[in-house]
C-alpha cells in the first residue's frame, strides 16, 4: 500500500537529505514549499520528493497544499526539520491501515538534545487539556507526526491556513465521531531554530491562532464548512 507523507518546508535544505533518506519503502515524501530562500525545493526533488509550491505563506497553507496534491488512501503528515524520525511513520499510519484508529497522532518523547522550550511544552499541555475536555480523545499533545485517511481529512473542510490547522483536524474529527489516537515517537535535534515554538512570540502567535480556531470551530459545527477545502 501507498501511503503519501506531506512535509510542509520553509528553508529546510540541511534537514532534507536525512528526512527524505530515512524514509519507509512505500511512503511517497510530498514536499510543499511554502516560499524557501534556499535550495530546499531542489534538494526535495532530488532526492525523489514530490515537490509542490504553496505560495501563501502559513503552517495550514502548506499542510493543506500537500492533502490536496496527494493522491494515496492515508496521507501522514510530519515536520521537515528532522525532529521527527520517518522510520516511525508506520506507528501513526498502521492504525489508519488497519481500521483500528481514523485520525492517530504522534506523542512526542523527547530525547537527548531535542529542543523543546518550556513555554512551548506549556503551551502544548494546556492545548492538550482543553482537547481532552472538548473531545473526550485521550491525547496528551498536539503531535506534528499524524496520519489520516485523504477523502475522510477533505471531508471536514478545513478553513484554517496558519498555525490552527492541526488543532481544527483533531476539533472537526471528533465532532465527526472519529475514533482519535496516539501513539509515542521520539522527538529529536531539529536542523536548524523552530519557526514556530524557538521564540516565546511564536508561542504565543501559535496559541493565538488555536484559541481562535477553537472559537470557531465551536461558532461553526462540521457539517457547515464541508467541502471548504481550497
Amino acid at each position: 500500500m501507498k501511503i503519501d507523507v506531506v512535509l510542509p518546508c520553509l528553508d529546510e535544505e540541511s534537514a532534507l537529505p536525512w528526512v527524505l533518506g530515512r524514509m519507509p519503502y512505500g511512503y511517497r515524501p510530498i514536499v510543499v514549499d511554502n516560499g524557501s530562500t534556499d535550495r530546499s525545493a531542489e534538494v526535495a526533488a532530488e532526492y525523489g520528493a514530490l515537490v509542490v509550491g504553496e505560495p501563501r505563506r502559513g503552517f495550514g497553507a502548506a499542510c493543506h497544499a500537500g492533502l490536496l496534491a496527494a493522491t494515496a488512501d492515508i496521507v501522514c503528515f510530519m515536520d521537515a526539520d528532522a525532529s521527527l524520525d520517518p522510520r516511525q511513520l508506520p506507528l501513526v499510519a498502521g492504525p489508519v491501515r488497519t481500521g483500528w484508529s481514523d485520525l492517530v497522532l504522534g506523542r512526542r518523547v523527547p530525547r537527548p538534545g531535542a529542543s523543546w522550550p518550556v513555554h512551548a511544552r506549556a503551551g502544548n499541555a494546556v492545548l492538550a487539556a482543553s482537547l481532552r475536555r472538548r473531545t473526550g480523545a485521550r491525547l496528551h499533545d498536539l503531535g506534528p507526526m499524524r496520519a489520516g485517511r485523504r477523502a475522510a481529512l477533505l471531508s471536514l473542510g478545513l478553513t484554517d491556513r496558519r498555525f490552527g490547522y492541526p488543532l481544527e483536524m483533531v476539533l472537526r474529527a471528533a465532532a465527526a465521531g472519529w475514533q482519535i489516537a496516539e501513539t509515542r515517537v521520539d522527538y529529536l535535534p531539529r536542523a536548524g531554530r523552530s519557526k514556530v515554538t524557538g521564540t516565546v512570540r511564536g508561542t504565543l502567535r501559535a496559541v493565538g491562532d488555536m484559541r481562535r480556531v477553537m472559537a470557531e470551530v465551536a461558532r461553526r459545527p462540521v457539517e457547515e464548512v464541508v467541502g471548504e477545502t481550497v
